[in-house]
């Protein structure tokens, strides 16, 4: 193992990815298989890039992703978090950059519970007035 690497926590919903960021040609692993072979849409793909396009960084490094819970678009979007976490470790100069763009920021918005007498988080039974 190379004694450069950066680590990250990215987290979106309920899917966390710890992001290892490695001296290398720009491959990116995620749960030991290649991106396009994990992620079957370009949009899930292009999401995942954004950081490193942003920064010019994407053949500079590895990355390999450890990724669990929630949906693809999900663990898009954590590990969106988790590789502009450790480019910001990497370099504190492109912390400006890419907190501009808002990929620093963990999405806050989770699924809401369901409520009891409630078909699901807000949808009520049909209404009869007999």
């Amino acid at each position: 193992m190379s004694a450069v690497s950066f680590n990250a926590v990215g987290r979106r919903k309920k899917a966390i990815a710890r992001v290892r960021l490695i001296p290398g040609e720009g491959n990116i692993t995620i749960n030991k298989r290649p991106l396009d072979e994990y992620f079957g849409l370009e949009t899930l793909k292009a999401l995942v890039r954004q950081p490193l396009a942003l920064t010019e960084t994407g053949a500079r490094y590895d990355v390999v992703v450890n990724v669990r819970g929630g949906g693809y678009t999900g663990q898009a979007g954590a590990i969106r978090h988790g590789i502009a976490r450790a480019l910001v470790k990497s370099n504190e100069e492109l912390k400006p950059a890419i907190k501009k763009a808002g990929y620093l920021t963990r999405d806050p918005r989770m699924k809401e519970r369901k409520k009891y007498g409630l078909k699901a988080a807000r949808k009520a039974p049909q209404f009869s007035k007999r």
